[in-house]
C-alpha cells in the first residue's frame, strides 16, 4: 500500500517539510490548515468564520485531489485564538459538516504561525468502501 500526497504549495510546506494531506488506504490525515488566501496572505483578517469557511474549503479541496468529501470526515481538531468566537466557527463547521458530524474538537490557543490568523483545522477521514 502506497501513499498519496496532496500539496497546496504554501509557503510553510517546503520549509517545515510537509504535505496539506496523505491518504493510506483507508486512511487521509490533513494536517494543519489556515485560512491562507490565493495570494499568500491571511484570509478575513479578524473574521473567524470567513477564515474557518477558507481552512474548510482548502481541506475540502484536499479531500477531492485524494478521491474523497466530508461525508468521510471522522474526526476535526480545531484549534483558535479566541474561544469567544466558537460560535461562528461551530456554525462554519456545522455548514460543511452537519450532515455528517464528525467527532470534533476546539481548543483555544496563544497564537498560530500568523498573528492575524483566528483558526487552524486538522481533519482524519476514512475511505467508507469495502472495496479499498
Amino acid at each position: 500500500m502506497g501513499f498519496q500526497r496532496v500539496s497546496t504549495g504554501a509557503p510553510w510546506e517546503a520549509i517545515v517539510g510537509y504535505c496539506r494531506a496523505v491518504r493510506s488506504g483507508h486512511e487521509i490525515f490533513i494536517g494543519g490548515t489556515t485560512p491562507v488566501a490565493e495570494d499568500g496572505s491571511t484570509h478575513a483578517p479578524g473574521d473567524a468564520y470567513a477564515q474557518t469557511r477558507r481552512c474548510l474549503e482548502i481541506i475540502t479541496t484536499a479531500l477531492a485531489e485524494l478521491d474523497a468529501d466530508p461525508s468521510w470526515v471522522v474526526r476535526t481538531r480545531i484549534y483558535v485564538t479566541d474561544i469567544e468566537q466558537w460560535e461562528a466557527i461551530g456554525r462554519a463547521h456545522a455548514e460543511v459538516f452537519g450532515a455528517h458530524p464528525p467527532t470534533a474538537t476546539m481548543v483555544e490557543v496563544t497564537r498560530l504561525i500568523s498573528p492575524d490568523m483566528l483558526v487552524e483545522i486538522e481533519v482524519d477521514a476514512r475511505d467508507p468502501s469495502p472495496k479499498r
